[in-house]
């Protein structure tokens, strides 16, 4: 395990053995029985990015197809750190988890028993095109000093500040991490965890819209994030989602924490494909019943069209998934489909 990740999985597990779950919020409390294939009630856990409070529609109902799939009390778990939330789904203290392929193999890692029960298809329904894009992006107005020969590249982000997500962040860490190391040939990816090496600083947002934030205030002159999570406040005004050099601008009707920069201009340098994440299982801690219900239930095409699950991501209120076609459902999935990510964090 690289030294960076593995002091913060450490952090990560002293906080849930501390019962310090940070900014957490819940229906309930947890069940005695927690970790126990027949109890009575689930556990569900979620990333910083989800644990928003504009995905609380969302939370809901996903809250109550888990309960109509099991007839159990489900318990919703918030977080503000991705290291308890794969603390809490690989010791067994939640039952399901919504997370990213990074923080599945980091969990798969801890604890076999962790494996991916579904993930969202591609546009025509089968694994392929099942991702979503990882982007390095910098202000508009100082763009061009990123440009060689007239195309933009990260030549020149050496040296300068830059805000990932979390180090246990798929899109926001591994995935750019992996492009800057073989970019610029390193041999120990960990000099870029941390400030004073590579970077002369690096942040983390701890979610998606932190990183961007980090950047439109200016603690950041680049900064690692995902398309799906900014949808709710950034829209492309040049170019397109998958193109290099492509233009976002703030919405005009973006809340906060992005209300005062409406108008504002980004600029992505790169942009990189990253395996859908996938919802994940402690099969350990739950009954093969109970799984066996919830696939069941979450893989007809009606589950697709639950009322706060499922959008086109154009809204002002995300959902757990974004439609790209209406052929869009979830899939069952094993650990074997997830070998490209397996490689790219070295498990």
């Amino acid at each position: 395990m690289k030294k960076g990740r593995f002091l913060t999985a450490i952090l990560g597990v002293f906080l849930l053995l501390a019962g310090v779950l940070a900014g957490c919020s819940s229906n309930s409390s947890a069940s005695p029985k927690a970790g126990s294939k027949d109890n009575k009630e689930i556990t569900m856990v979620f990333y910083p990015n989800e644990s928003a409070k504009n995905f609380t529609a969302s939370r809901k109902a996903l809250q109550e197809e888990l309960h109509k799939a099991t007839g159990k009390k489900i318990n919703i778990q918030t977080t503000t750190d991705y290291n308890v939330a794969i603390a809490a789904i690989a010791s067994g203290k939640a039952q399901l988890a919504f997370m990213g392929a990074d923080g599945y193999i980091q969990a798969h890692a801890q604890n076999k028993k962790v494996v991916p029960l579904l993930l969202q298809s591609g546009p025509d329904g089968t694994t392929k095109g099942a991702s979503y894009r990882s982007y390095l992006m910098v202000q508009k107005d100082k763009a061009d000093q990123y440009k060689k020969d007239g195309k933009y590249n990260i030549d020149k982000i050496k040296g300068e500040k830059i805000s990932f997500v979390s180090a246990s962040s798929t899109s926001g860490f591994a995935v750019p991490t992996d492009e800057i190391a073989k970019h610029f040939k390193l041999k120990n990816k960990d000099e870029l965890s941390e400030g004073g090496k590579f970077f002369s600083k690096v942040l983390y947002g701890t979610t998606h819209p932190g990183s961007a934030i980090n950047l439109l205030k200016g603690d950041a002159d680049v900064a690692a994030f995902d398309d799906g999570d900014l949808t709710p406040f950034l829209k492309v005004t040049e170019g397109s989602y998958d193109k290099v050099g492509s233009t976002f601008t703030v919405r005009d009707d973006a809340e906060a924490p992005f209300a005062e920069f409406k108008g504002k201009e980004l600029v992505n340098l790169s942009v990189l494909p990253v395996q859908n994440g996938p919802f994940v299982v402690n099969s350990g801690a739950l009954s093969k019943k109970d799984i066996d219900a919830i696939t069941k239930r979450f893989t007809t095409k009606e589950f697709t069209e639950t009322k706060g699950l499922f959008s086109d991501g154009k809204g002002k209120t995300p959902t757990l998934w974004q439609k790209k076609s209406d052929k869009t459902i979830l899939l069952k999935v094993d650990d074997d489909w997830y070998k490209p990510t397996h490689e790219l964090v070295g498990k």
